[in-house]
């Protein structure tokens, strides 16, 4: 089943926000998923079982880093973004 997944990704304590975000995107890309970021939130989308391996890599990768909180929103309804 396809899927599409909004997140927000928040290192908490950390002197640098950065580092673990960018960890994080870069898992989910090495997975093989298209990630569209934003100011706020990034989306990404794929086959259900894809999606999940990669934000169980990710979040386990960030949270490696330090406390982490991650913002998800998943769903099956709507379409993944069109090809820029």
């Amino acid at each position: 089943m396809a899927v599409s997944m909004q997140f927000s990704l928040y290192p908490l304590r950390e002197e640098r926000l950065g580092p673990a975000i960018e960890e994080a995107l870069t898992v989910l890309k090495d997975r093989g998923l298209v990630v569209k970021t934003g100011e706020m939130s990034s989306v990404t989308w794929g086959e259900e079982d894809q999606v999940f391996a990669a934000l169980k890599e990710a979040f386990a990768k960030s949270a490696k880093r330090g406390p982490v909180v991650w913002v998800i929103t998943l769903t099956n309804a709507c379409p993944a973004p069109k090809a820029a």
